[in-house]
């Protein structure tokens, strides 16, 4: 759906309007269409030489972008990078000042900040927690400074991941994350710290299958084309009522499609013989299926709350169950779950929709920590106010809350969900286990 005021901002006479009146001035977005992941010089800093110094700037190197340890008085730089992790006690925090107070200027429109810090969980000295838990007030407030359509996002590395960055830092500098700010992405939590084998760097998931539900439209015909995109078979699972498009899709994009409610009792062993059947297993499996079904929670029926939880979050750990019990999912796979910012934050008539996508979260985090050991990864990515055909049944104000209070003034587009679907797949993120992803633009009300 089109976003006419942000049409609107961009005129002369609505730019004046706009910049006089102090309305929101929603930025066009740059998103990736192809090429290279980063157009233009990214600047590396640290407060003190190590390790991670020299792994962010092997992977930069190792995705073909270019950076530079030396600024240059006049140069504009698409992405900064800040190796924080040798930063302790609470005065050392002057490192992050010294450092992005004399570059922030330099930053082109739609770039791209990343801070790098140490876990807090996993240090034990005070001053240590101290300074990295501060990185993420440092982070999320920085990103509703930056503006022009650029974010910051902040990446926690558990000791021994170092090399296990590239695919997350490539993510986090490229287009592919246009409405991701103010997010803290982990790397290694779960105990996964090998670096992953490099994949090539267009097709990253050649020769691997995807598995994606509620495919036929949305959210997930995004999900669906980006994984293509990548290199991978895709797989689409929709209702029956919703066939002919599924198919067709499918067709498109040189797929498969199964056509099944994922509700029913048999729906596991039906999408498990298909897969096996027909691919010998699966490398990625993304529950996008979900549907609303609004109301407070005093006029709440018991069948609407029912149907609500179960698409979302307990038809997808049944079917989850299946193929691992089964073997199907390889090893190298992950598993990607939806949930939403209601689901962190909470949404006015949405207790049954809310609670099943907090409970997504719950269930993944869980699922990281159990097969972690097999080396599958799970993760979770919760969208906030996305520009889909939902929009169109949703009243003008309401509508345009959402679009605006977030820090890109605009709502997110579907392939916003799918390129972080689609980094989540990538074999390079095989150390990044039990996250959730805002995309969301930095929603400015409730948890982010």
């Amino acid at each position: 759906m089109s976003d006419r005021y942000q049409d609107l901002a961009h005129n002369p006479i609505g730019k004046f309007v706009v910049k006089n009146l102090g309305l929101p001035d929603p930025p066009y977005l740059e998103r990736y269409s192809g090429g290279p992941l980063v157009a233009g010089t990214v600047l590396t800093g640290s407060a003190s030489p190590g390790p991670v110094a020299k792994a962010v700037t092997a992977s930069l190197k190792a995705a073909g972008i270019e950076s530079t340890g030396v600024r240059a008085e006049g140069k504009k730089y698409k992405g900064l990078v800040f190796d924080a992790t040798g930063i302790s006690g609470a005065a050392g925090l002057v490192a992050l000042q010294e450092f992005f107070t004399p570059v922030l200027r330099q930053l082109q429109s739609c770039g791209r900040v990343v801070v790098v810090g140490t876990a807090p969980e996993t240090l034990s000295a005070e001053d240590d927690v101290i300074a990295q838990r501060a990185l993420e007030g440092f982070t999320r407030s920085l990103a509703k400074e930056v503006g022009n359509g650029s974010s910051v996002n902040l990446l926690y590395i558990v000791e021994g991941a170092e090399k296990a960055v590239g695919s997350t830092l490539g993510f986090l500098l490229s287009p592919k994350s246009a409405y991701v700010s103010g997010q803290v992405v982990r790397v290694g939590t779960t105990g996964i710290t090998k670096a992953p084998p490099a994949a090539e760097l267009l097709k990253p998931l050649a020769g691997k299958v995807a598995l994606v539900t509620g495919a036929s439209r949305g959210l997930g015909e995004a999900d669906m084309r980006t994984l293509a995109r990548d290199g991978a078979t895709v797989i689409g699972l929709d209702v029956p009522p919703l066939e002919a498009d599924l198919k067709a899709l499918a067709e498109e994009l040189g797929g498969d499609y199964i056509v099944g409610d994922i509700t029913a009792d048999d729906a596991p062993a039906m999408i498990a013989d298909h897969v096996k059947q027909h691919h010998g297993g699966v490398d990625v499996v993304v529950h996008n299926a979900g549907i609303t079904r609004d109301k407070r929670l005093r006029n709440m029926k018991p069948e609407n709350w029912q149907l609500v939880v179960d698409i979302s979050v307990g038809a997808p750990q049944r079917i989850t169950d299946e193929l691992l019990s089964r073997g199907l999912i390889n090893t190298g796979g992950t598993v990607i779950g939806i949930a939403s910012i209601a689901g962190i934050a909470g949404n006015n008539g949405q207790t049954n929709y809310a609670s099943a996508k907090a409970g997504v979260i719950g269930w993944i985090q869980s699922l990281a920590v159990r097969v972690a050991g097999d080396g599958i990864t799970a993760n979770v990515v919760a969208p906030g106010f996305m520009e889909t055909e939902m929009v169109k049944t949703i009243p003008l104000g309401i509508r345009e809350a959402g679009r605006r209070m977030n820090s890109m003034s605009q709502g997110g587009h579907p392939v916003d969900v799918a390129e972080a679907i689609a980094w989540f797949a990538n074999p390079g993120s095989g150390a990044v286990s039990g996250n959730v992803l805002g995309v969301n633009g930095q929603m400015l009300l409730g948890a982010s």
